[in-house]
C-alpha cells in the first residue's frame, strides 16, 4: 500500500429491526465493490456490544478509486437507495494512511 491510498472508515446505526435486511444487501454490495479495480478491501464489523452497529473499513488505490466507488451503479442502487433509509445514523470518515 502506498501514501496515495485512502481509506474509509463508516460507522452506521442500523434501525431496529432491519439488521438481516441491511446485512443482506451489504453482502452484495461488498461482492460488487472488491470487484472494482481501485479496491483494495471491503471489510464489514459488528460491534460486540451493539449488533445494529456496523462498521465498514474499506481501502481505495487512491481518490479516483474512491469517487469511482461512490458513482458505481451498485452503490447508488444498493447502499444509497436501499440501506441507507434503513439507517438511523451514518458516519463517513476518509482516511490518509500515516505510517
Amino acid at each position: 500500500m502506498d501514501q496515495n491510498n485512502v481509506f474509509v472508515h463508516a460507522k452506521w446505526q442500523v434501525k431496529e429491526g432491519k439488521l438481516d435486511a441491511v446485512l443482506q444487501l451489504m453482502k452484495e454490495a461488498g461482492e460488487k465493490s472488491t470487484q472494482e479495480e481501485g479496491n483494495l478491501f471491503y471489510k464489514l464489523h459488528q460491534s460486540q456490544e451493539d449488533q445494529n452497529t456496523i462498521i465498514l473499513y474499506e481501502g481505495y488505490a487512491d481518490a479516483n478509486a474512491v469517487e469511482e466507488h461512490r458513482n458505481s451503479e451498485h452503490f447508488k442502487k444498493i447502499v444509497l437507495e436501499q440501506v441507507v433509509p434503513l439507517l438511523e445514523n451514518r458516519e463517513v470518515v476518509l482516511m490518509n494512511r500515516l505510517f
